[in-house]
């Protein structure tokens, strides 16, 4: 994809999906800043990647707003926001204390609604694309999923708003809802060769993702060439979200 004389944020670079957004971004000709709490990681990957880095917690929406307005000043006016922080907590609701969950909340719902924020305002005047990330759980049932797919479906509804509100300034607002991606969040769920079959098996594909199959989508719906799309939430799932695996015989 072109994306030669466009800046982008990346919140969560340095996650799976975001460090992958964030090479895909660069090899189209962008310009990009990395955002994320620091760390090592962060700073390794800016030096990797040559690319500016700004520390922040994304779970705090004023933070986001000033990594917005840091990101503009290092690469110039803004072309789109992409959101990829995330949390994945595995528990029934009658388990998770009241911390986890306001940590889930925090993590995948108020850094949602602050990259939102932030991005209304940096793009005003230019419009632009701003994209965050669900769940498939937001989209279809899982057992022990209560606090995440709470969280993730309100970044679903927060699509819609957005993308109603912001259509008019010509700000495009979009989300993927990712099935199970093999990430360094996720490395639990592959512990045991039976456990990653099982869980491969769930996806009618036959596959769990990789950081790139979500970072592909995300990038698609940050390019201009897609001017027509806004208030998706697309499934990147291996056909969970809206389909059974083969019954076995």
């Amino acid at each position: 994809m072109d994306f030669v004389d466009k800046a982008y944020l990346v919140v969560g670079a340095a996650g799976g999906i975001g460090s992958e957004v964030a090479r895909r971004l660069l090899a189209g000709g962008a310009r990009v800043v990395l955002a994320g709490r620091g760390g090592d990681r962060l700073r390794a990957l800016g030096e990797e990647l040559g690319a500016p880095v700004v520390e922040l917690d994304a779970r705090q929406p004023a933070e986001v707003e000033r990594a917005a307005t840091e990101a503009a000043a290092a690469v110039g006016p803004l072309s789109g926001l992409a959101n990829c922080v995330g949390s994945l907590l595995l528990k029934p609701a009658h388990l998770t204390t009241d911390a986890e969950w306001a940590e889930v909340l925090a993590t995948n719902l108020t850094s949602a609604f602050g990259t939102v924020r932030a991005g209304a305002k940096a793009l005003d005047g230019g419009g632009g694309s701003i994209v965050l990330v669900s769940s498939v759980a937001a989209r279809f049932g899982l057992a022990n999923h209560e606090a995440i797919a709470a969280a993730k479906g309100g970044v679903q509804g927060l699509v819609l708003s957005a993308a109603a509100t912001y259509a008019p300034r010509g700000i495009r607002v979009n989300a993927v809802a990712p099935g199970l991606v093999r990430t360094g969040m996720t490395a639990g769920l592959f512990a045991s060769e039976p456990l990653a079959k099982a869980n491969a098996a769930a996806h009618p594909l036959g596959r769990v993702g990789e950081p790139g199959d979500v970072a592909a989508a995300i990038c698609w719906l940050l390019s201009p060439a897609q001017s027509w799309v806004t208030g998706q939430v697309i499934g990147v799932d291996g056909g969970m979200g809206s389909a059974r695996p083969p019954l076995r015989r």
